[in-house]
């Protein structure tokens, strides 16, 4: 009897939409639609009594019932719960991400029946915790995760494969230096990769979790509030649903206003009715500081990379917020190149991931692989120790942002007094040699020395970073029998049995059952 190999599926795991891509039987990514005929989901849950929609009812329901709606729920990820209490309920963003992907993949299975393994994005800046909560996210949604890949990396594999470099025959010698501007609706990542032949490269990577197209958005809503209360003297965000109303009116004419010079956003509350008119100048003086972070993030990605904008080959747009007029004059009037839309900008992430899918899958069944992908950190991860001079908690870093993965370092500290008991190691990303400035991701303890331990004795700590930007880390202290090693312990992450039953709960599917 032949088996029939599993789907090559890819989830683009948005802030505001989410796409699910797959190769077809040529070998081509190609998007799946979803229950509601759609290329793209809008990643946003309502809570509906004892019922959870996912998708756009929810979205319309921000209009009506915003008390109740989850959105942007991928900008608390790594936080403990979720910044909303939806009838006295809060929940892990994890959670809110996990219904999420369930509806992606129970609408992806009518069209290619049921599975269960997939690759989903992450931004290319998430730290390890975030990463972490995205793979604890696909699992509680009824998916073996295969890997997480980064968005920017998953768009230059869709532009690689766009342009032949992945067929034997059309890849080259000659090296394509490509950065890639990722604007989505809540995150921003750059991207600097070297594509030579069938090899993806990333030289370096920068970027801002809590900056996209929302935020764009936003400052419409400041612009069409402000003109209300000079008119009405109240404030229409006063009210949830008024809000939720004005920001999907204000979503639209930032859209109109990439094609349009100007665009109206009605906004009714209390009785009182305003029109305002918005032009496309108001419109970019008002998020000009906003295009400004994002101008700067891209130059000190190519600093780090150690190229000149003469180095670069193209530059490639990615996320719909890409679209802004501002954007691409801004990146024209930097780089002297003009941008390459050549790629879709909903759809090139999932693409990435299905084609990365498929290597995976090929790699399983010892197939040899297509192509390769060479990533790099993008925070440097460090281990928190005392200065013995100042006293002060220092940040020792073993591995520095934008290092080749994957990677492994080692680095020796001593023990603070005789006789110690326990060793606490406190791991944390950041830049900074102050500790206070890092953020810390987790902490391992060993526990159980031996009695009259020197004061000054070593221990070694050594960390193992996957290509996925997930870490290990083992602690040794030499001429003892104790050691650690742990994928460390996240104060903000669910239990495996906490997970369970969330798995139970949103898919009714068991921990074993992979489909």
């Amino acid at each position: 009897m032949t088996t029939v190999p599993p789907p090559a599926v890819g989830i683009d795991l948005g802030t505001t939409f989410s796409v699910v891509a797959r190769l077809d039987e040529r070998g081509q990514p190609v998007t799946l639609v979803n229950a509601e005929g759609d290329r793209v989901t809008p990643s946003v849950v309502l809570f509906d009594g004892e019922d959870v929609v996912v998708g756009k009812e929810a979205l319309k329901a921000i209009a009506s019932e915003a008390e109740h709606v989850a959105e942007c729920s991928k900008r608390d990820v790594g936080h403990r719960v979720f910044h909303k209490v939806f009838d006295g309920r809060q929940f892990p963003p994890e959670v809110i991400e996990a219904w999420i992907l369930n509806k992606l993949r129970n609408d992806a299975a009518q069209q290619i029946g049921p599975f269960g393994q997939v690759v989903i994005t992450v931004p290319a800046y998430f730290d390890e915790v975030r990463r972490k909560a995205t793979q604890d996210a696909g699992y509680m949604a009824g998916f073996e995760v295969l890997d997480i890949i980064n968005e920017p990396t998953a768009a230059a594999v869709a532009f690689g494969f766009q342009q032949g470099f992945l067929d034997p025959q059309g890849s080259s010698t000659e090296p394509n230096r490509i950065l890639v501007y990722d604007l989505g609706g809540g995150t921003f990542d750059v991207t600097v990769m070297e594509i030579r032949g069938t090899e993806f490269t990333a030289l370096a990577t920068d970027g801002d979790v809590r900056l996209g197209g929302y935020d764009w958005d936003q400052r419409l809503v400041d612009l069409v509030a402000e003109s209300f209360i000079r008119e009405h003297y109240v404030d229409p965000r006063e009210d949830p649903s008024t809000a939720g109303k004005l920001w999907r009116e204000c979503e639209d004419a930032k859209r109109t206003l990439s094609a349009r010079g100007k665009a109206s956003v009605a906004c009714d509350y209390r009785g009182f009715s305003c029109r305002a008119e918005v032009s496309r100048q108001q419109f970019e003086e008002a998020t000009q500081d906003l295009l400004d972070r994002t101008r700067f993030t891209t130059v000190q990605a190519l600093k780090a990379a150690g190229l000149a904008w003469g180095d670069v080959d193209r530059v490639l747009l990615v996320g719909g917020s890409t679209r802004m007029p501002m954007v691409r004059n801004m990146l024209r009037e930097l780089s002297g190149k003009e941008p390459d839309t050549s790629v879709a900008a909903d759809e090139a992430v999932a693409h990435g991931a299905a084609l990365r899918a498929g290597l995976v899958l090929a790699r399983r069944q010892d197939q040899p692989a297509t192509f390769t992908i060479h990533n790099v950190n993008s925070h440097s991860l460090g281990v928190v120790g005392t200065d013995p001079h100042t006293g002060r908690k220092r940040n020792g870093i073993l591995i520095p942002r934008n290092t080749p993965l994957p990677v492994t370092a080692k680095r020796t500290f001593k023990t603070r007094k005789a006789n110690q008991k326990s060793i606490l190691v406190q791991i944390v990303e950041g830049e900074s040699p102050s500790a206070d400035d890092c953020t810390q991701i987790g902490k391992c303890t060993v526990r159980d020395l031996p009695p009259n331990l020197p004061v000054q004795s070593p221990v070694d700590v050594l960390f193992h970073y996957e290509p996925n930007g997930r870490l290990k880390v083992h602690v040794t202290v030499p001429e003892t029998d104790r050691q650690v090693k742990t994928e460390i312990v996240r104060e903000n992450s669910l239990c495996k049995e906490h997970m369970d039953g969330w798995r139970r709960y949103i898919c009714h599917l068991e921990p074993t059952d992979y489909r």
